[in-house]
């Protein structure tokens, strides 16, 4: 008799509870270049929930566009149980997409998810899934999110649509996360939605896991976290910084603005951050000037516009210095 891989013994845990009705099947299409660990995290939970309970509470299912096998993050190829087809009735669908997710999705995949959410299924994003979402128009009016990393170009994408910051959002049959850990939070609370805390308690606890917390537990550690300071100006510096890349200030704009003095904030950045102002607030912009130049189809031009330098040379001198490298052969060799 083949085993059934929905259901697998317990070594000791277990959560004992009777359920006689039909399992919650979930679909997960692979996009190219889609995030291993994003797809494992979200899958995990519900394979350990059917353990514990020694029940077929879940059902999962992998999708590829033609059904052929699609090479992850990694580089390992995972081979889907299905090609893309119309989800049963009662299932819920995921795009799971890479670090590079501009035009990763098809209009093959576009007017599936349009269909789908035509017939009422749920669907939801991992990682950077909601590009997908996005394309396919099923996002106005909700609250989604997907991986920091990827804000900045989604909204120039976007514009007419903001992410959250949070780890991960549930708006009525639109779910997305961040990806990595994000997704088992996510998972988590489906499962506890469904069959309860207790369950989702002790599935956190078998991932070893330590759930994050409500959805607005944000993606990203504290900007006083990771620089090693909650010195007021340093931090109020960098936030106006961060919030005018497409039209960066001066020194003495940024001082006026802050009202601190020009030695002050020099003094607080050498000391916490290595640097002068101006030289993290460069680094700031090329960073962003990175992302979309990974991310997104636009213009040098206008990347150079987007993130305050004068033009595409100011920016391509500021970048090779940075990163060895111009910024139309970095996108050649990532392409």
């Amino acid at each position: 008799m083949q085993q059934d891989h929905f259901i697998q013994k317990a070594a000791s845990a277990s959560f004992p509870m009777t359920f006689d009705g039909p399992p919650q099947d979930f679909y997960f299409l692979l996009l190219p270049n889609m995030t291993m660990l994003s797809v494992a995290s979200a899958i995990e939970p519900l394979r350990i929930a059917n353990q514990l309970t020694n029940s077929r509470l879940y059902r999962w299912f992998t999708m590829t566009e033609d059904g052929e096998p699609v090479t992850c993050s990694t580089g390992i190829k995972v081979t889907p149980d299905t090609a893309l087809k119309p989800l049963p009735a009662n299932s819920v669908g995921f795009v799971c997409c890479s670090i590079q997710p501009y035009g990763m999705a098809s209009e093959k995949t576009l007017n599936w998810l349009r269909r789908e959410d035509r017939f009422g299924r749920p669907l939801g994003g991992i990682c950077t899934g909601a590009f997908a979402l996005a394309e396919a128009g099923l996002l106005t009016g909700r609250r989604f999110t997907l991986h920091w990393e990827n804000h900045d170009s989604f909204q120039e994408t976007y514009p007419q649509l903001t992410p959250s910051p949070n780890i991960y959002e549930i708006d009525g049959r639109i779910m997305s996360c961040g990806g990595g850990n994000s997704a088992i939070d996510m998972m988590l609370a489906l499962i506890e939605k469904q069959h309860g805390p207790d369950l989702a308690a002790l599935v956190a606890d078998m991932c070893l896991h330590t759930r994050s917390g409500p959805t607005n537990s944000p993606q990203k550690s504290s900007r006083s976290f990771t620089i090693g300071t909650r010195n007021r100006n340093l931090l109020a510096a960098i936030r106006v910084m961060e919030n005018a890349l497409e039209e960066p200030l001066s020194m003495g704009g940024l001082c006026a603005t802050l009202g601190v003095s020009r030695r002050q904030i020099e003094r607080l950045f050498k000391r916490y951050l290595g640097q002068s102002p101006m030289s993290y607030y460069n680094d700031l912009r090329l960073t962003r000037a990175y992302g979309f130049l990974n991310e997104t189809d636009m213009t040098v031009t206008e990347i150079a516009a987007a993130t305050g330098f004068r033009s595409a040379s100011h920016l391509a001198r500021a970048f090779r210095k940075k990163y060895g490298n111009n910024p139309n052969s970095f996108r050649k060799y990532w392409s």
